[in-house]
């Protein structure tokens, strides 16, 4: 059986050994021959791409037709009602009667009469027609009562100018329909300025205009306000009137692409492809747009048809890979495995090398991978156990060895002994001589604690500026002791600024506690009536009270 094995493998090598098929170099280069398809997938989505374009050229081209068709027939309505006006204003009943029209008499009442005749006569296009004197005070209207007309704040600089004043739209609470206020200057034949001539235009007009040019049957034509506001559309009229409006960085992307398409979100929230186009003498502006999905309805559905050919070609190619990578994968799958085990934690992982190529290569860096790593978690085990800035066991290994402690001793009827200290008024030195000096501090007091202490006893920082020794087999005098010469040693040493003290609480096992928290509990206790009794001193641990 091995001699058949060993012959198959002799055949196989002579077949593929130009072909290198345990190079993966080569096998992903005959992948890369398979996957030369991908070029006709480019041309598909150039084409897509140059056909959204073209259609993107002939939608803007429809949408700006539309919106300056707009913009200008509102100019015309806009000029068609001063016309109206400023003929209504060189009336004879106008300008006879507007100087005398201030006293009560005929001159008021025929003033009156003739305006609600003009209103009877234009019920459609204006809601109230008014004579105001150049303050802005009406002083004959057509409505059965006299109202404060809107005017525009800058209405005579307006009429000085340009010979005619127009307002901005009024709300909707301001009559029963949307209404813009204008006027018209009215001058005696002596060639005065005696006043104005003004009007509530209804904005119905702009209601009509908006439906009569639609840029598609599925598109819309917006009238707004410089600000975004809706004034009309289209879809719904007037139905969102003031009350509906463009979000802002919207409107800023539109007012930067006047007299271009472009794509946004619109009212509904919808995507739509839409011009805008300003009408300047009103301070409004056309928004005429199209819905994205109808707007390229065509180039969706190629890009639908390229997708299902990229699919497609997608699953053929996938079939050949699929074979490809039982020559490629199989290989790599024992050092996947490899990866999983030490990934679980298991470091004591070390692959043969077998064959040659790249695979070979990639074991060998493998194993070393895991040497490395075992080295490194080994380091890392001590560093955990280790504080970084003393070199002593920090609290983790301490807790670890006073559990440890406890049991021992209450296995073998021993004492032992533990030491809290605590470097005195810390704080201050820190804040006097700064965190680096404080630093210093700290490592001066824990090589004091190396140096007053036995190989066998545990010396851990407990947290800040505590720490905790462990005397094995000692007693409340050995711990005492012990903590005098750390008081001694500290107090002797050289430190910038000033000597520092420490305060040393002692507890003894069982005496004072028989678990890890009640010992350390204990001498806590001391170590604060160390603190209290006025620092730089030992105290030891007082006796338990008995338990009723």
């Amino acid at each position: 059986m091995k001699r058949l094995s060993k012959s198959w493998e002799q055949l196989a090598g002579r077949r593929f050994g130009a072909l290198r098929p345990d190079s993966i170099r080569y096998k992903m280069l005959f992948f890369a021959v398979v996957v030369t398809l991908v070029p006709s997938l480019a041309t598909a989505w150039v084409s897509y791409f140059q056909n959204k374009n073209a259609l993107t050229e002939k939608i803007t081209a429809d949408l700006v037709s539309v919106s300056g068709a707009v913009s200008r027939e509102l100019d015309l309505w806009l000029k068609s009602n001063l016309y109206n006006l400023r003929v209504f204003a060189s009336s004879y009943e106008v300008t006879e009667n507007i100087e005398r029209a201030g006293r009560p008499g005929p001159n008021l009442s025929r003033l009156t009469d003739y305006l609600r005749s003009l209103r009877s006569r234009f019920p459609d296009e204006f809601d109230e027609l008014l004579v105001v004197d150049p303050r802005g005070t009406p002083v004959a209207t057509s409505a059965p009562h006299t109202t404060p007309l809107p005017l525009p704040p800058d209405w005579l600089q307006q009429i000085r100018s340009d010979n005619s004043a127009v307002g901005p739209p009024l709300p909707a609470d301001s009559g029963e329909t949307p209404v813009l206020v204008v006027a018209v200057p009215i001058v005696v034949p002596s060639g005065r300025f005696v006043g104005a001539f003004a009007a509530r235009v209804k904005l119905h007009g702009v209601e009509r205009i908006a439906k009569r040019s639609v840029p598609a049957p599925a598109g819309a034509t917006l009238v707004t306000t410089h600000e975004g506001a809706l004034l009309a559309s289209s879809r719904t009229g007037m139905q969102g009137y003031l009350r509906d409006s463009l979000p802002p960085h919207t409107l800023s992307a539109l007012v930067a692409k006047a007299g271009a398409a472009l794509e946004y979100r619109g009212f509904d929230g919808q995507g739509a492809v839409g011009s805008y186009q300003e009408v300047p003498r009103l301070r409004w502006a056309v928004v005429s747009e199209v819905p994205t999905v109808r707007a390229y309805q065509q180039v969706i559905h190629l890009r639908n048809v390229t997708v299902g050919i990229v699919l497609g070609l997608l699953a053929v190619i996938g079939a050949i890979a699929y074979f490809l990578s039982m020559l490629i994968v199989r290989p790599l799958n024992r050092l996947a495995q490899a990866a999983g085990k030490v990934a679980a934690g298991d470091l004591a992982v070390e692959l043969p090398v077998a064959g040659g190529g790249e695979v070979a290569f990639l074991t060998q860096v493998f194993n070393a991978m895991v040497v490395r790593l075992r080295e490194k978690t080994e380091e890392l085990e001590r560093l955990s156990v280790t504080d970084s800035l003393t070199g002593l066991l920090n609290r983790r290994r301490l807790m670890e060895e006073l559990t440890d402690e406890v049991k021992r001793s209450q296995r073998l009827e021993h004492t032992f002994a533990v030491l809290m200290v605590d470097v005195d008024h810390f704080k201050k030195y820190n804040d006097a001589f700064g965190h680096l000096a404080g630093d210093e501090v700290l490592v001066t007091v824990a090589k004091a604690l190396r140096e007053q202490t036995r190989e066998v006893d545990f010396v851990a920082r407990y947290g800040g500026e505590e720490f905790l020794v462990i005397l094995p087999e000692g007693d409340l005098q050995e711990g005492t002791r012990v903590a005098e010469r750390i008081r001694g040693a500290v107090r002797a040493a050289k430190l910038p600024g000033r000597h520092v003290t420490v305060s040393i609480g002692v507890a003894e096992y069982p005496a004072h506690g028989e678990t890890p928290d009640a010992m350390i509990a204990a001498a806590d206790s001391a170590l604060y009536d160390a603190k209290y009794g006025g620092r730089d001193r030992v105290v030891a641990a007082a006796p338990r009270q008995p338990v009723p």
